[in-house]
């Protein structure tokens, strides 16, 4: 009897070793399914333009790659690299609409930001071109075949209006005369949802703000802001001193380095409920280029900024004057622009 209990014993060992085992194996299984899924959906979300393919060779020249200094395995882009990063104020969509985006009757680049990533990737250089410039408006190609019409003394946000993504890359070359190598625009809802993945935000304002138009009210201070008060803050013009585009950059560029704070000291890789969230928010609004558009693009892109913090960031608005022809709009401040840009080639 007592063999026989060892034997049984031992049976009941290897049962369980082996249910534990196809236990093991299914939930390894379940993972990599869902993390197919999660990889499939991720990329999924992001809509792409092919705007080298629409633009040619038509554009500023890119500048020579360094050759690499060490060879790896996975190797990470350390080039200096220049994005056209858009928000749009876009007019379709009910989300949107709640939060100021209007009818569906087009969209319009509500902020227009050159960023420059140093060879390296230490530091950045975030440039703001306000919208209200007045610039030499390109032909741009357009979907349907057709072109748009070359415009002089044209309003920058124009641009994106008449011909999208593919006008606002060729009018920021055209004004710059630097090659933009990628394209990232992300839309209300898809902001304010962004920010929310991340809990939130705290800025400090100096002034108080009061602007119906934004639906934000703030005093002057610290706050902490959610998705849609930060939206507001991003937005806010009517609410500052004199109505300025200008003074609205000025809080953007806050806003900018707020958010790089938020992102260094939310440990997002102990937390993959967080992570997914803040994934899922940052593609769900998102549209690139087609060089930008899968997770794991965005995620070498993502890699290759790690050691990149909000003090290496420094944000600069394009030298503009008045306009001659109109007070309530700007045009490139000469030579100070071409320098500006020149620095960023």
């Amino acid at each position: 009897m007592a063999a026989r209990g060892g034997r049984d014993e031992r049976s009941g060992r290897a049962r369980g070793l082996r249910a534990a085992g196809l236990a093991l194996a299914g939930a390894l299984l379940l993972g990599c399914a869902a993390a197919g899924w999660a990889y499939w959906h991720l990329s999924g979300n992001i809509t792409s333009v092919d705007i080298d393919g629409a633009l040619g060779d038509d554009r500023p020249a890119r500048p020579a790659a360094a050759p690499s200094a060490s060879p790896s395995a996975s190797p990470v882009p350390t080039g200096a690299l220049n994005l056209l990063v858009l928000g749009s104020d876009s007019r379709g969509g009910e989300e949107n609409q709640e939060l100021g985006g209007g009818d569906s009757g087009g969209a319009r680049s509500d902020t227009a930001m050159v960023v420059h990533l140093d060879a390296g990737r230490t530091a950045a250089t975030v440039v703001s071109i306000p919208r209200d410039t007045l610039v030499h408006r390109p032909s741009c190609p357009l979907p349907s075949g057709g072109t748009t019409r070359r415009a002089s003394g044209a309003m920058f946000n124009t641009a994106y209006e008449l011909g999208g993504p593919v006008c606002a890359v060729k009018t920021v070359e055209s004004l710059t005369g630097v090659r933009m190598d990628h394209y990232v625009e992300i839309d209300f809802s898809g902001f304010a949802k962004l920010v929310d993945a991340l809990g939130g935000v705290t800025v400090t304002t100096d002034v108080d703000i009061d602007d119906d138009r934004s639906h934000l009210h703030l005093d002057a201070g610290t706050h902490h802001l959610d998705g849609t008060e930060a939206l507001g803050l991003a937005r806010t013009r009517y609410g500052l001193q004199g109505g300025s585009d200008l003074a609205r950059i000025e809080l953007q560029h806050t806003l900018v380095k707020a958010l790089l704070e938020q992102v260094s000291t939310t440990d997002l890789l102990t937390d993959p409920a967080r992570l997914y969230q803040v994934a899922d928010a940052a593609t769900g609004s998102l549209t690139t280029d087609t060089g930008l558009d899968s997770l794991g693009e965005l995620t070498d892109l993502g890699r290759s900024l790690g050691g990149l913090a909000a003090d290496d960031v420094r944000t600069l608005t394009m030298p503009v004057l008045p306009a001659p022809t109109d007070p309530n709009r700007v045009v490139a401040d000469e030579p100070d622009a071409g320098d500006l840009w020149e620095s960023l080639r």
